[in-house]
């Protein structure tokens, strides 16, 4: 009882300084819901702190997650509920050109996500410092709630630092320093509009989110898109240059690629990307040199939102289609042949692709469900070697954001 007791009062306490900011605005006789919103917006500006200093936003999601995995023959293998992400930000300004972020997930315990710093003096440079997505792939940058379908394909999951092939990285994110920017401004009688380039370079640890380097070296990661003619079109590359400390003894080289294209004018949704994985291995019992796999992937999504209902209050609906393909192992380079060397090599996979056609439908603007079925067609190890196999996936997804 005094326990609960306690938690009301350290409630209140911290209610009362929150509720001591707020301003109720009341609308003067004869003054309709237009004006005092216009005579609102005005005093807001008014208000606003010449600095630049705003107080901390509170914002995040959360994303319950339906999954069934079926044989071939339509048999039910697998399925769980279970909670995707939840996840908390608080974000601001502390003076015009500087802001910061920072967000945890609490779906197994509480894990830091983003953590940094930013400055802006202009729209052509910033800066920022801490932890954060790299700058890799076109669709790495979407926020997990707006991708089309359930979550983000298998090619930018095993080569973007998600569960990456090398088995380094986790969320996308890592420890660095990273410069952005837009060049070349297109404007029109309303001002601003968009700018025809967009780059991204930064220098990281290379070992992934809330881990220290382990090695002496340092990863850098680019991106650069280009919008020619229009805004909704995007033209993207991406470079990722790096190593990771596979044992004590040899850091395995980490590089990889994409190009990428998307449209996207807020209806129709496109978008497809090609991404290439090098990724170093040692071999052992004898002198043997460092040597390489390779990976590659690519996916092509598309949809198109239905909008309809009352003005301001209008829900969206998008069929969806994606298409996918990944292969780990390649090719392999540099090998000796002497019998009496063994090498480390990953479990060699097959090709496997993703068939998917789903629904994602928003309600309201705060609140997301996607329903996704995909046809999966790979293979599996069956006595040291592969066999062509079949299987089904079901995903429903219910999301929502604050």
């Amino acid at each position: 009882m005094k326990r609960k007791f306690r938690i009301i009062v350290g409630m209140l306490l911290l209610a009362i300084p929150l509720c001591s900011n707020a301003q109720i605005k009341i609308a003067k006789p004869g003054q309709n819901s237009k004006e005092a919103k216009e005579e609102k917006t005005e005093q807001e500006k008014t208000e606003k702190p010449k600095d630049g200093l705003t107080m901390p936003k509170i914002s995040g999601f959360v994303q319950g997650m339906y999954q069934a995995n079926l044989s071939d023959k339509g048999d039910l293998l697998d399925n769980t509920l279970r909670m995707r992400r939840v996840r908390l930000s608080v974000d601001g300004n502390l003076s015009k050109t500087v802001s910061y972020k920072i967000q945890g997930d609490f779906t197994r315990s509480p894990m830091l996500v983003d953590a940094y710093v930013k400055y802006k003096p202009c729209r052509e440079f910033a800066i920022q410092v801490g932890q954060f997505k790299t700058p890799f792939t076109l669709e790495s940058p979407i926020n997990p709630v707006n991708l089309e379908i359930f979550d983000y394909g298998e090619a930018v999951q095993q080569l973007v630092g998600y569960k990456d092939v090398c088995g380094v990285g986790a969320l996308g994110r890592d420890l660095g320093l990273m410069a952005t920017g837009s060049l070349f401004p297109v404007e029109n009688a309303n001002g601003y509009q968009y700018s025809i380039v967009d780059y991204a370079v930064g220098v990281f640890n290379g070992n992934g989110a809330n881990q220290l380097d382990n090695n002496n070296r340092k990863d850098i990661v680019g991106r650069l898109e280009v919008h020619p003619g229009m805004k909704a079109l995007t033209l993207s590359s991406s470079y990722y240059y790096g190593k990771y400390l596979k044992n004590e003894d040899y850091n395995g080289v980490r590089n990889r690629w994409s190009a990428g294209v998307q449209y996207n004018d807020g209806k129709l949704v496109i978008r497809g990307e090609y991404l290439s994985g090098n990724t170093g291995y040692q071999g052992f019992e004898g002198e043997g040199a460092p040597n390489q796999f390779n990976s590659k992937g690519y996916y092509a999504v598309a949809g198109y939102n239905f909008k309809f209902g009352k003005e301001g209050k209008e829900q969206k609906l998008m069929p969806v289609l994606r298409y996918e393909h990944f292969e780990q192992q390649t090719g392999v380079f540099g090998a000796h042949t002497a019998d009496h060397v063994i090498y480390m090599l990953p479990d060699a996979s097959a090709p496997t692709s993703y068939y998917t056609v789903g629904i994602n439908y928003w309600p309201i603007k705060s609140v997301n469900f996607k329903l996704d079925y995909s046809l999966i067609d790979g293979a599996k190890k069956v006595d040291n070697h592969y066999q062509d196999y079949m299987s089904h996936r079901v995903v429903g997804i219910l999301s929502y954001k604050f």
